[in-house]
């Protein structure tokens, strides 16, 4: 037995050196990737394998023919034939959805007493006909979306102004102020134009806010389609993982279907059926749709969104109403969206109302006409008066609706009058106990679109620092024109009480071309500087980790063309040691070595340039200013740093470059992954100084930093000069596998994994590691934080098998609705 092992160990190169690989894509009828479909030698079924997420499979094969077959779910299986010579073979695979008959078949013989399910597989089997999104179209769309806030009752009872005596109209005041103040209103016009698959823009000519805008959801159709006639709906601003729809093949598996109610409409029947997810761990939706009989169109649907992945809201429901023209399409006439969310203190209920019209099927599109802008907001669009708005409205005012407008607007006019401005702006600017002793002293002018701080009391004061106790009074200043160019600076000096020595920075940025992202800015400094600026917590104090420099960093950021960006930083520097300093000695005993780093004054001149780059970047328009919406490519980027010599007197002369890839993507409703991979390594080392090494990280006791950036288990700074490889990998299943086990799905307890590998080629060092825990979202304040407990597991040729616990938490970004990693 054991030399016939040892034979199949040495022929098994020369059988794997005789293989030729085969590799393809596999793609649905819309040419979208499947992921995750089986690939198989048939009558050799051994001989497998299953595509990726992006639906790229590949196999080795010995030269031969061979009959391959492709299956997925819900789509129908193919056979092809390949011929394995002396070279590699592509064989990429269109499947097609399967026929929804023969779904209905297998599952009718089982059992025939459920008409809701025959009725859904009759429309299903039409959905690719009666899909209007199957068809390039031009559409008028008018949204409005209100947002009505509930406050606690202390909140509401608490003392106001005293109204002026004998005021007959101060009942009347007080109601006005409490309308305006709990109740938010926008209104938007716009233009449609839809190409399929996923090509789209939207022109927006009309734009009212009213209020604040921060929780109200689809002002925009570019971001979200509510499209039940597709497989999965990507509503990535508003729910964690795609949403299966009950109108599809995939569906007809996922949900139970019930006939509930039958009714004469127009001289039509009617049938209600009502929504059911067999597992909640998989599908989210619940609710009713209404099916026309003989014709099988969808007449309108309701359902109402799972709480568990939903990012913001505590509740959401998509009401649909289609229109037939020639009872050939489910064309949507009208969308509402109910939702709303709860805080300690506030409760705000929302409402979207949005309205389709004048839609043209045959539209002329000229070739460049879609592009990766998605959206443009007209100049004027902020600027339409009352008389448009009466015009272009296609859902009527209600009557809170209307008197809402009405005092806003009258209070809006006020507001804008100088004398309330500059009333406002004393109330503001009025300096307080608190604000001196936390928060810092404000002033504001409205009129010029300006703003000051004065460092409170509490930042001024750091008892704890390098070299001892310091004191440092700060400015900031900001200011922002109509055009959204900006101008911000922040300027602060200290005094170190133990050295009794003088030190400061101020640094000035400003954006010039808002929509190019285009930035200036320099920064002066005589202060401390960090050696390793991202160093474990641990080895915050540690002297070693500091030097003194007096400095100028100039700057520069641009947008080159959509999606290629180029930050630009030189900095003039003169480096001394710290060893001529006093310390306080208090935290001498948690490090081993404790001493300052000791060199000559020298001189460097340090240039750093970064290159990065996201293919397919979308985007909106608005008349100043750019809104990035993401992308489904990877941003890959490029750093290379440059230590000039001479130039200004610099003692240095380096070169260093890193090569990066990184992406977050969603896989079905399996979760989101997201990657970094980079390597980078010094071109140049005659004069390459400690700052300007290259540190890996050590890891942090018990918190879990981003593992998009670093180790979890690495016990030691890794510099380095020559050839360094780094790989980061992590997956959040948004409780698709949590949800699978029973009652797991109320606490919203969500599974996260991951993986990391580092190389140092000088010190031949391989550190790799892997990670399993358990995440939860709570409402804090009126953000999202996210709790998290893991179990970490490191190996490497330099250490012991290791195992530890973290935790982490991490904040919910309002603006772009992501997490940190």
């Amino acid at each position: 037995m054991k030399k016939i092992l040892c034979i199949f160990l040495l022929l098994m190169p020369l059988l794997t050196l005789g293989q030729r690989k085969l590799s393809g894509v596999i793609t649905d009828e819309n040419e979208v990737p499947i992921p995750f479909a089986e690939i198989y030698v048939k009558n050799m079924a051994e001989l497998r394998t299953t595509a990726n997420a992006e639906g790229y499979y590949e196999m080795r094969l010995m030269p031969g023919e061979y009959f391959l077959v492709f299956r997925a779910l819900g789509y129908d299986e193919r056979e092809a034939y390949v011929v394995m010579a002396d070279r590699e073979v592509i064989q990429d695979m269109q499947l097609f959805s399967t026929s929804v008959q023969e779904v209905g078949d297998v599952t009718v013989s089982a059992k025939k007493s459920n008409p809701g399910r025959e009725i859904m597989l009759k429309v299903v089997e039409k959905r690719d006909t009666i899909n209007p999104w199957n068809y390039p179209h031009t559409c008028n769309v008018y949204i409005r979306a209100s947002e009505k806030k509930k406050f606690d009752r202390r909140q509401e009872n608490q003392p106001e102004e005293e109204p002026e005596i004998d005021d007959p109209f101060a009942a009347e005041k007080k109601a006005d102020n409490k309308l305006a103040a709990g109740m938010n209103l926008v209104e938007v016009q716009m233009n449609r134009s839809f190409m399929p698959p996923h090509k789209v823009k939207e022109v927006r000519n009309g734009y009212e806010k009213r209020g604040d805008d921060r929780n109200l959801y689809y002002l925009t159709t570019v971001k979200s389609n509510f499209n039940f006639f597709q497989n999965l709906l990507h509503l990535d601003d508003l729910h964690q993982t795609p949403v299966s729809s009950p109108i599809s093949v995939p569906g007809i598996l996922s949900y139970k279907y019930r006939l509930v109610e039958q009714y004469e409409e127009n001289g039509r029947k009617i049938h209600k059926i009502k929504i059911i997810p067999r597992s909640t761990a998989t599908t989210t939706l619940e609710g009713y749709i209404w099916v026309i009989d003989s014709v099988f169109l969808v007449q309108k649907l309701e359902l109402t969104m799972e709480k568990g992945n939903l990012l913001i809201y505590d509740y959401f429901t998509i009401y649909q109403e289609y229109e037939h023209p020639g009872d050939s399409l489910c064309v949507l006439k009208e969308q509402v969206l109910s939702y709303g969310v709860k805080y300690k203190d506030e409760e705000s209920d929302c409402r979207t109302v949005a309205t389709f019209s004048d839609y043209n099927f045959h539209p002329d599109f000229d070739r460049k006409f879609f592009s990766n802008e998605l959206a443009v907001t007209e100049a004027e669009a902020y600027e339409k008066d009352s008389l448009y708005w009466m015009q272009k409205r296609k859902v009527e005012l209600t009557s809170e609706e209307r008197e809402y407008i009405r005092i806003k607007d009258s209070i809006v006019a006020w507001h804008n009058r100088k004398e309330y401005t500059d009333s406002v702006d004393a109330v503001f600017n009025k300096i307080t106990a608190l604000k001196v002793l936390w928060y810092g002293v404000d002033h504001r002018n409205r009129e010029r679109k300006e703003q000051w701080t004065i460092n409170s009391l509490a930042a001024t004061i750091r008892p704890l620092y390098i070299a001892g106790p310091r004191v440092a009074p700060g400015f900031y200043y900001f200011r922002k024109w109509e055009n959204q160019k900006s101008i911000d600076s922040y300027t602060e000096l200290s005094y170190g009480i133990l050295n009794k020595d003088v030190k400061g920075r101020t640094w000035w940025r400003y954006r010039y071309d808002p929509f190019h992202f285009g930035t200036i800015g320099f920064q002066f400094s005589h202060d401390f500087d960090l050696i390793r600026s991202y160093d474990a917590i641990t080895q915050i104090f540690n002297r070693q980790n500091f030097i003194e420099t007096t400095s100028l960093d100039l700057i520069h950021n641009f947008e080159i063309v959509n999606g290629l960006y180029l930050n630009s930083d030189l900095e003039i520097s003169e480096r001394r040691s710290v060893r001529d300093y006093e310390f306080i000695t208090v935290f001498d005993d948690i490090y081993k070595d404790n001493n300052p780093l000791e060199f000559e004054t020298y001189q460097a001149t340090v240039g750093t340039f970064t290159l990065s780059y996201t293919p397919g970047q979308k985007y909106m328009r608005e008349p100043n200013r750019k809104v990035v919406l993401g992308s489904k490519f990877p941003t890959v980027y490029l750093e290379y740093e440059k230590g000039f010599p001479t130039i200004f007197g610099s003692d240095v002369n380096h070169d260093y470059a890193l090569l990066g890839l990184m992406q977050t993507f969603k896989i079905g409703t399996l979760g989101t992954s997201s990657y970094h991979i980079k390597g980078g390594k010094f071109l140049n080392t005659t004069s390459l100084r400690v700052a300007d090494f290259r540190y890996h990280r050590r890891s942090d006791p018990i918190w879990f930093s981003n593992p998009l950036y670093s180790f979890q288990a690495l016990d030691t700074t890794l510099p380095a000069t020559k050839m360094t490889y780094e790989a980061h990998f992590i997956h959040h299943d948004n409780g698709s596998v949590m949800n699978k086990i029973p009652f797991m799905k109320k606490t919203r307890i969500g599974l996260v994994f991951g993986c990391g590998a580092l190389y140092v080629q000088e010190l031949d060092w391989l550190h790799y590691e892997s990670y399993i825990g358990m995440e939860r979202v709570f409402k804090f304040s009126k953000r999202r934080l996210r709790i998290g407990v893991y179990g970490v597991f490191s190996d490497g040729n330099h250490i012991s098998p290791v195992t530890s616990y973290k935790i982490s938490f991490a904040i919910l970004d309002n603006r772009d609705l992501k997490w940190n990693f």
